[in-house]
Parts: structure tokens; C-alpha cells; sequence
């Protein structure tokens, strides 16, 4: 468990890690998460390591509710910084039904202690939704319902994040008819920050920044209306999806695995949901992979950061577009239909007849026998002496 006043320098300098590793971690850093603490490319890794030097590692409590794990196994494969130096050196994670050792009496213990020791300072990540219809029905935790295992340790954090769409807005637990009545943190919850990080799953480095941020100034990031950090949902998907030329250009694939598909083509024909889903997954690839994301493998975006699409509208539904529009200079997402004025019918016609005409000609005169002298500009071969074949 960490120190009072434990700063990341302090902490590193006791635990033998050198100054030049740490260098190298805030390299790395800048790289995967530039988020939160306004890291900028102006910014040298000196200068960064200066600022993340001072913050004082974090204490924080992760609870789990209903949720498929999803978001604790993408924190597993971050790898700049990788989770053992992100729990050992970053934060001091005190609590986690996942990756603690102690279960039972033990981890309920470990829970009240580091409450305890961090009142009013630790940081709460809320992973899953929890039912409102509950009263022990639903689920349970050390015997006790989930909600009053959410306002007893919420209510003592510094502030709240509730990472994935589970514990941002319900989640596919809120999946109609919702028979627990599954709803987000910020239902329960209203004295206390807080900062929703929706996903199926959230990209790991965001919920970094953010922490990171609260760290080193105390402070959470600029939130949107939604509680999102503007920072990782301020765009579209689409926006920034590397199949937008097409998109622009009308291009569109119509079925998995056709050309369309297979050239890079666009796929909102095929459901998706880029054009009015909030999220940096064309900008912030999963794994430090590159097209390591469902649009980079093919497939389309089921919108998962909206509530009002996730878990809602089939996958395969096409959405309205918001002020996402093709140029004029190029095809119409949606031609309509109308009526062909005879002028132009007949201009049309006769541009026709003038292109036909001439790949006639051409025609003739690559696939003409030599000597054909009904070729025009062709000379004409020498005479064949006689008995030549």
C-alpha cells in the first residue's frame, strides 16, 4: 500500500529504479498516452519526467459489478508503461477482485483497510452496471447488495471512474427489457466527480491520463455533457476512419468479403456506426497494434460509447448521418432519382456516339492484320516475294 505522500519519484528512487529507465518511461509515455496532463510534442521526456516526478501516486479501489471482466483484461495488455510497472510504479492498485492475491475474509479486509488509509484521497474505478432492482436479488458483495456496496466506498473517494459503457450508462446489462434494472455510477452517485470512460472495451490509456492527470494536479480532465473526457471523445469515428476517402467518394462495400470490402472501402452500407459514435479508436489503436480495432479488421462499428446506439440497434442497421457529407465534387452518398431533360438526353447521346466511334477505330487498328489497307495511317507492307509464305 502506498505512502502518504509518496511521490512517483520518491517511490521509483526506493524501489531501485533508475533515473534513465524512468526517461524511457515517459518516453513511452508521450507515445501511448498524451492525454490528460496536456502532454504535448513540444514537451521533452525530460520535461515530462519533471511533472510526472512530482504527482503522488494514487491510491486506487477498482469494484466489480455486473460486467464480463472485459475492461480489467484490456489494462492487462497495456505495455507502455506494461501493468507491472503501471500498478507497481504509477498507482498503487490496493484493490482488485481480478488481480489480488487475497480472496474472502482476506480481500474484504484489504478493501476496508485501504479505505481507511486513503479516506477521501483514493481514486474509485467502477467496472460493470449495477442493478437497481436489487436488494440483494441480483447480486451481492461480502453479503451485502450492490448498491450499498457502491455508496459505502463511494461516498469515501476522492472521485469516480467508471470505465466501460457497463458502468458509464448500463452497458449490455441495460440491454432492453433490463430485468435488473442495470444502470451507470452517476445514477447512484451525485456528491462526488465523476468521469465516465465508455467502451466495449474503453481503450486502457485513457483511464491513464485521466488518473495520471488527478495525480500529479488534482484535477479531472475537461468533461462534455455525457461526463466523457473531451480529450478521447470530442470527434466522430468517423471523422478520422481511414476509409472516409471512400466514404467522400461514394464508395461503399456491400457485402463482407466483396471487392468493396476488400479494397478498404466504406462500411456504413454494412451497419456502421462510425459517423455518430464518440470515440479515439481510429486515432488510439488497441495493444499498441496498429488497425488493432474493429474497423481496421473489417468490421463495422456497433457504436459502442453511445447509449443510444450500443446494444440497441442491430449491428447490421445503418444510422442517420449527422453533418457528415460528401463533397460536391463527388457522387452523393444517396443519388436521388429524377427526370433527364431531352437536351441533355440528346448532347449525352452524342457523346456517346463521338467515344464509340472513336474506340471503334481504334479498335480496327490494333487488331487489323498487317496490310489491312482499310486502316487508316497505317503504310501499307512491302510486296511478298514470291514463294514467301
Amino acid at each position: 500500500m502506498r505512502r502518504r505522500d509518496d511521490t512517483l519519484d520518491a517511490h521509483l528512487t526506493r524501489c531501485g529504479v533508475s533515473r534513465r529507465d524512468f526517461l524511457g518511461f515517459c518516453s513511452r509515455l508521450m507515445v501511448a498516452a498524451p492525454f490528460g496532463l496536456a502532454i504535448t510534442n513540444r514537451m521533452t521526456p525530460e520535461a515530462v519526467a519533471a511533472e510526472l516526478g512530482q504527482a503522488r501516486r494514487p491510491s486506487v479501489i477498482w469494484l466489480h459489478f455486473q460486467d464480463c471482466t472485459g475492461c480489467s483484461e484490456t489494462l492487462l495488455r497495456t505495455s507502455q508503461p506494461d501493468l507491472a510497472d503501471l500498478i507497481f510504479h504509477v498507482i498503487s492498485l490496493d484493490y482488485h477482485e481480478t488481480l489480488m492475491a487475497a480472496s474472502g475474509y482476506a480481500a474484504e479486509k484489504a478493501l476496508h483497510e485501504a479505505m481507511d488509509a486513503n479516506d477521501g484521497n483514493f481514486i474509485l474505478v467502477v467496472e460493470g452496471s449495477i442493478p437497481e432492482k436489487d436488494e440483494g436479488i441480483y447480486m451481492t458483495l461480502a453479503g451485502k447488495p450492490a448498491i450499498k456496496v457502491l455508496e459505502e466506498v463511494g461516498n469515501r473517494a476522492a472521485a469516480i471512474i467508471a470505465i466501460g459503457s457497463c458502468a458509464s450508462w448500463g452497458g449490455v446489462p441495460s440491454t432492453p427489457p433490463n430485468p435488473t434494472g442495470a444502470a451507470g455510477v452517476d445514477r447512484y452517485i451525485r456528491n462526488k466527480p465523476i468521469v465516465n470512460i465508455p467502451g466495449c472495451p474503453p481503450n486502457p490509456y485513457v483511464l491513464l491520463g485521466v488518473v495520471l492527470e488527478y495525480a500529479r494536479y488534482g484535477t479531472l480532465p475537461e468533461l462534455d455533457a455525457l461526463r466523457r473526457p473531451r480529450f478521447a471523445f470530442d470527434r466522430v469515428i468517423h471523422d478520422h476512419c481511414p476509409r472516409r476517402p471512400h466514404f467522400d467518394a461514394g464508395r461503399f462495400a456491400k457485402a463482407f468479403g466483396d471487392d468493396g470490402h476488400r479494397q478498404g472501402w466504406c462500411l456504413y452500407e454494412l451497419g456502421c456506426k462510425g459517423p455518430d459514435t464518440h470515440a479515439a479508436c481510429s486515432t488510439r489503436h488497441f495493444n499498441e497494434v496498429e488497425d488493432v480495432w474493429p474497423i481496421g479488421i473489417g468490421s463495422p462499428c456497433v457504436g459502442c460509447t453511445e447509449q443510444h446506439i450500443a446494444f440497441k440497434i442491430p449491428i447490421f442497421s445503418t444510422i442517420p448521418i449527422h453533418g457528415a457529407k460528401p463533397p460536391d465534387t463527388y457522387p452523393p452518398v444517396e443519388a436521388p432519382a429524377g427526370s433527364v431533360a431531352p437536351l441533355a438526353t440528346g448532347l449525352v447521346g452524342l457523346g456517346v456516339g463521338a467515344v464509340g466511334g472513336a474506340a471503334f477505330v481504334a479498335s480496327r487498328r490494333f487488331s487489323a492484320e498487317p496490310g489491312d489497307e482499310s486502316v487508316p495511317g497505317r503504310p501499307n507492307p512491302e510486296p511478298k516475294k514470291e514463294g514467301e509464305a
